[in-house]
């Protein structure tokens, strides 16, 4: 007898700040449905099949030390230190190896983003943590801690954008000055929103990502229709 596929298996990772050996879950991607993409990229997944952001961090049960395939290998000198002080030397082991609940998921996040600060990783790595907590909050309708977390992602996304740490990652120029309008439009800041959408909207002629080009249109008439409302 064949055993069944399940939906989640384990991967091996060595800590780079302890040398601990761990497993941690990830998903099979067969056992992935997304039904559709809010405006920001957040994915909706279908019922009963699996939400990989929940499993998107690993956790060393040994010491803390929480990362992502994101992170560098590289940490500047002193960072490892300050992980010890400042997470290991506080950390009581425990394992989020296994199948995590929401509320596991979300503090691997927040282990994660504490890290990668402290580690001075890219920006757009950091950014990346956040914008994903702000998605599973947004999950559970809790808007506050959403926009608190999607404000600390445009942040970190809008240093991305000014150092141009987000070269030679998955994130294109085209889509990170769209997600800094949608980010800006979803936290309030209309005008900053504008400004980005119309540069995303400039580089039509050029893009190779005309998707993203009629998302910039789009959110751009929403903003000018709701100032005619209020204006009305």
């Amino acid at each position: 007898m064949m055993s069944q596929l399940v939906p989640l298996y384990d991967k091996k990772y060595t800590c780079a700040i302890c040398d601990h050996s761990f497993t941690t879950k990830k998903v099979r991607s067969r056992f992935v449905k997304v039904l559709r993409f809010d405006s920001d990229f957040a994915p909706l997944y279908a019922d009963g099949f699996e939400n990989p952001n929940f499993y998107y961090v690993n956790v060393c049960p040994n010491c803390g030390y929480s990362f992502t395939e994101d992170f560098s290998a590289y940490f500047p000198p002193g960072a490892k230190q300050i992980i010890q002080e400042k997470i290991s030397s506080n950390w009581n082991p425990r394992d989020y190896g296994n199948e995590r609940t929401l509320q596991e998921a979300m503090g691997t996040f927040k282990l994660a983003a504490y890290c990668s600060t402290l580690k001075k990783e890219k920006h757009i790595v950091t950014a990346g943590l956040y914008i994903r907590l702000a998605w599973l909050y947004r999950s559970m309708d809790e808007h506050d801690q959403e926009t608190r977390f999607l404000k600390l992602a445009l942040k970190e996304y809008t240093q991305s954008y000014s150092t141009g740490d987000y070269k030679g990652t998955q994130v294109s120029e085209l889509r990170l000055i769209y997600l800094l309008g949608e980010l800006s439009r979803k936290t309030g800041l209309s005008q900053d929103a504008v400004r980005f959408f119309s540069k995303v909207i400039e580089k039509q002629k050029q893009s190779v990502e005309p998707q993203i080009i009629q998302l910039a249109k789009d959110r751009w008439h929403e903003i000018r229709e709701e100032q005619k409302l209020v204006q009305g």
